[in-house]
């Protein structure tokens, strides 16, 4: 029957070997450090396989890819839900699905959420690019005292914001389609108020089928032009063509993304022009802490399933 197969998924960094103890497992390891790109090539290569540690949502696992892959009977992801998996399909094709828990990779993304808020009201990219090419200062930042952060969905990463947000004086609106209860220190006012309150809008809901363009054409418009919007949720909960319009015509200040629809955006994605910008390659949950939370955990998974009594096992929500 040969070896159990496990292939770990999309280590960009090259360091899932430092943070997990593969050896620890009675198994054959192998290590993508790159995309494995369209559903074919990912089903080419995970053939062989019989378990995939895969990494948040690099990868798509959708169930055409499932039912390719008779030998697989293991997926172990990052977290505790994975959009990127059929659950659906994984069951009817008799592959567990184990995910980790903990806070890290929250954490982190609250702290890389700020870092491009700030990046981009304060121009610090423009700013270091001058001075590395021997200019100087260019532009006006803005000073967030005083400003509006709307932040959309108050979800863990959305709530972590506002300690931050009062901390540099700024006033906090919330919304969304299905806001509940609202913290102290913190206004919930109607959708049109919201968006054309807001300075700078921060968006923090899960991608499903009914929040993709969530941020379209008509929500874009009603920002102020002066308006800042970090997404460092999943990119397609703002509409990209609407966004990149409005950014051209100045009808938005700047953006700053940290996801985007396709990963990693295509040499032709618009994204990479337009004027105003800060980008990052979703590295928002992407530190050491939070890598030496996930990893182990899934070497638990493995070792768990191999025993026969998987642990922490996702079912698709009824």
């Amino acid at each position: 029957m040969g070896p159990f197969r496990l292939a770990v998924l999309d280590d960009y960094q090259g360091v899932s070997g430092e943070f997990a103890d593969w050896s620890s497992l009675p198994v054959q390891i192998t290590v993508f450090r790159a995309p494995l790109g369209s559903p074919a090539d990912v089903t080419r290569a995970l053939e062989p396989f019989d378990a995939i540690v895969a990494m948040r949502e690099r990868t798509a696992l959708p169930g055409d890819v499932l039912r390719a892959l008779p030998r697989l009977r293991l997926i172990a992801t990052t977290g505790m839900a994975n959009a990127a998996i059929d659950l659906r399909a994984a069951a009817g094709c008799g592959i567990t699905v184990c995910g980790t828990t903990g806070m890290a990779g929250a954490v982190a993304t609250i702290e890389h959420t700020w870092a491009l808020i700030l990046a981009l009201a304060r121009r610090v990219p423009r700013h270091d690019a001058l001075v590395r090419a021997g200019g100087w200062q260019d532009g006006l930042g803005t000073t967030l005292h005083g400003r509006t952060l709307g932040i959309v969905g108050l979800g863990n990463i959305g709530r972590g914001l506002i300690p931050v947000a009062h901390a540099l004086g700024m006033r906090v609106t919330a919304w969304s389609r299905r806001l509940a209860a609202v913290p102290a220190g913190v206004d919930a006012p109607g959708k049109e108020a919201f968006f054309a309150g807001a300075d700078v809008l921060s968006v923090h809901i899960k991608l499903a089928p009914s929040t993709r363009h969530y941020i379209g054409a008509a929500e874009l418009a009603l920002l102020k032009p002066s308006a800042l919007l970090v997404n460092t949720s999943r990119g397609p909960i703002v509409d990209t063509a609407a966004l990149v319009a409005a950014l051209r015509a100045g009808r938005l200040a700047g953006a700053a993304l940290d996801v985007f629809d396709t990963e990693p955006p295509p040499p032709g994605d618009p994204l990479r022009t337009a004027p105003n910008v800060v980008l990052s390659p979703h590295v928002g949950y992407v530190t050491r802490e939070s890598y030496a939370q996930y990893f182990p955990q899934l070497v638990e998974d493995v070792a768990a399933f191999l025993a026969g009594q998987p642990i922490r096992v996702l079912e698709e929500a009824p």
